[in-house]
């Protein structure tokens, strides 16, 4: 009897490597014959193609400024995979950037992660590296990767440096939402406008603030998805490729040892990036995504739990907006190790994370610490409750959130008129006229802005400040809408009312004139109308759901969900429950 060839079905390697997933030809052997003959006309050997395949999500785009260090971290992962006895595969994906994605970036993001997942599932690899930075691009990547079950690694690519304009230091995107306000409010001319635009992005990178873009590195590390230290290298440092080097060797350790994600996205592990999310004073949007990514895991976020975990959690990292540093001040005051050495007493230590060891274990690893003044103590926080608080009320049934540690104090607790615009098309044509009717003292409401609305979320809940209010010196208002703002952004600004508007919540029903009372201590969301006037309203004006004839459009308004479950498609989420977080 002839012996076998290295093409013939071997069932004790068939699912690794090369012979992962063989292609559908109704012969394996020569599926994986076929398969060899084409990969080694790109010059591989035999020998390397006998390695474990680690697969290398490339989202670089010149489209996106976030990830131009792309091409360097992939050359690191891939030396670190070589030097494991690994073999590197490189593969494009989607890349979406905040700034260059039309009508929001939110609306790409799932199906970037469609894209990750199925990329992930049809090619050959062992284990596969995600390498990701803009706001929506980490969320999209582990919600793939989440889905497709493989070995996993996040590699953040790491923020932009600070730059300086007339001798103050300014960094993407705080400041820039600030000096564009200054402008609107006639405090400096155009010129100084078009000088600070040259500083405020002074590398390739994300967003040097707590943005969505920080917030999501840092919840990747606490999820334990990253190498530890892997939330804080600046993008154009040598920490940064030092870190893209070990997770290309850790990647090859997973595949070995066979360490899937769910071992590693376990509720413990959503916990945990929970805390760091309220301790950290995160993105608002850092609960939908986490919520979404959570989702495919079968685990559902309880808005009322995270709350109470919110009372007891205070703010400790001092960076914009909620404090005054930069993402590259706390890479040097010691990064996640610091803040996580900090909230040890209040975290699930026997978490696991990509390194096979636990976020305990890490930790004592980490070491003692030392003196910094980025990260501040449970006994004297930046703000004594978590940064985010949940809020319910007749506006909002399902929910709504506020950061609260970037609001104003004074408004924290206000009832006013609501100034109302129904769209994004209206608050553009009136909010400069220097007749519209406000004062300082009222609320403003823009309405179909959620998930089905606008559609796609976008982060057009920063109402900016009425012109007329601005020059004369306004600079805070309560504002409200079914939308979301970004992480970079400050105010008393009240986000996410689910339902949203354009599928019948009662934010649908609100009127100019009516009266709304916020309270952030009570938790409330209120609309001063009764449920009689309302059931009226609705009646008279009942609200035709937003639809498409064909394409991704489609698909979107079909399948999407509300806030509160991620707005994720209904058919992404895991198909059995397996409870909530937090417990």
């Amino acid at each position: 009897m002839a012996d076998k060839t290295p093409f013939e079905p071997d069932d004790s390697a068939g699912t690794s490597g090369m012979r992962r997933g063989l292609t559908s030809y109704g012969d394996q052997g020569f599926s994986l014959f076929l398969r060899k003959a084409f990969i080694k006309g790109a010059g591989f050997t035999d020998a390397a193609l006998d390695r474990p395949v680690v697969g290398i999500a490339d989202t670089g785009s010149a489209y996106n400024p976030c990830h131009g260090n792309a091409p360097q971290l992939i050359e690191a992962v891939k030396r670190g995979v070589m030097l494991a006895g690994g073999l590197p595969m490189a593969f494009p994906t989607i890349s979406v950037h905040e700034s260059f994605a039309a009508p929001t970036s939110m609306y790409l993001r799932n199906l970037m992660s469609m894209d990750t997942e199925e990329m992930v599932r049809a090619q050959p690899m062992d284990a596969v590296v995600l390498i990701g930075g803009c706001d929506k691009t980490v969320p999209a990547q582990l919600m793939g990767a989440a889905s497709a079950g493989l070995p996993s690694i996040q590699l953040i690519t790491g923020s932009m440096l600070t730059g300086s304009h007339r001798g103050e230091r300014v960094g993407a995107c705080t400041d820039c939402r600030r000096y564009w306000g200054k402008y609107r409010a006639g405090e400096i001319e155009a010129e100084e406008t078009a000088d600070v635009n040259n500083q405020l992005v002074a590398s390739v990178g994300t967003c040097s603030v707590m943005g969505t873009a920080s917030t999501m590195a840092c919840i990747a590390e606490a999820l334990g998805m990253t190498m530890p230290g892997g939330a804080s290298p600046p993008a154009v440092t040598a920490d940064r490729i030092r870190i893209a080097e070990q997770t290309g060797a850790q990647a090859v350790q997973m595949a070995r040892d066979g360490l899937t994600i769910d071992k590693v996205l376990t509720p413990a592990a959503f916990e945990n990036a929970m805390r760091v999310l309220l301790a950290i004073g995160g993105s608002t949007n850092g609960i939908v995504h986490l919520t979404a990514i959570a989702g495919r895991m079968g685990l559902e976020t309880d808005l009322a739990a995270l709350d109470r975990m919110g009372r007891d959690t205070p703010v400790l990292l001092d960076l914009k907006p909620s404090g005054q540093h930069y993402m590259e001040d706390f890479h040097h005051a010691g990064g996640m190790a610091t803040l996580l050495r900090e909230l040890k007493p209040l975290l699930h230590l026997d978490a696991m994370t990509v390194t096979g060891r636990t976020l305990g274990e890490e930790l004592e690893r980490a070491g003692p610490g030392f003196r910094q003044h980025v990260v501040r103590s449970m006994a004297d926080p930046i703000y004594p409750q978590g940064g985010i608080a949940v809020l319910r009320g007749n506006l909002a049934p399902g929910g709504a959130i506020i950061k609260q540690s970037a609001a104003d104090p004074k408004l924290m607790e206000h009832e006013g008129r609501a100034v109302v615009f129904e769209n994004i098309e209206d608050l553009v044509t009136r909010i400069d006229r220097d007749d519209l009717d406000v004062t300082p003292q009222d609320v403003l409401v823009l309405k179909n802005i959620g998930p089905k609305g606008a559609p796609g979320m976008p982060e057009a809940g920063y109402i900016p400040i009425p012109r007329k209010l601005a020059r004369a010196g306004v600079k805070d208002i309560v504002r409200i809408s079914d939308g979301r703002m970004s992480g970079t952004a400050f105010g008393t600004i009240v986000l996410h009312v689910t339902p949203e508007s354009a599928i019948g919540g009662p934010l649908a029903y609100v009127r100019s004139g009516d009266r709304i009372r916020l309270s952030v201590a009570n938790r409330e969301i209120a609309l001063l109308v009764s449920d009689e006037e309302l059931a009226r309203r609705a009646e008279a004006m009942p609200v035709v759901e937003p639809s498409a004839e064909r394409g991704y459009l489609k698909l979107f308004l079909q399948t999407v969900t509300q806030a509160d479950q991620g707005v994720d498609f209904d058919f992404l989420r895991a198909p059995k429950s397996a409870g909530k977080v937090p417990r």
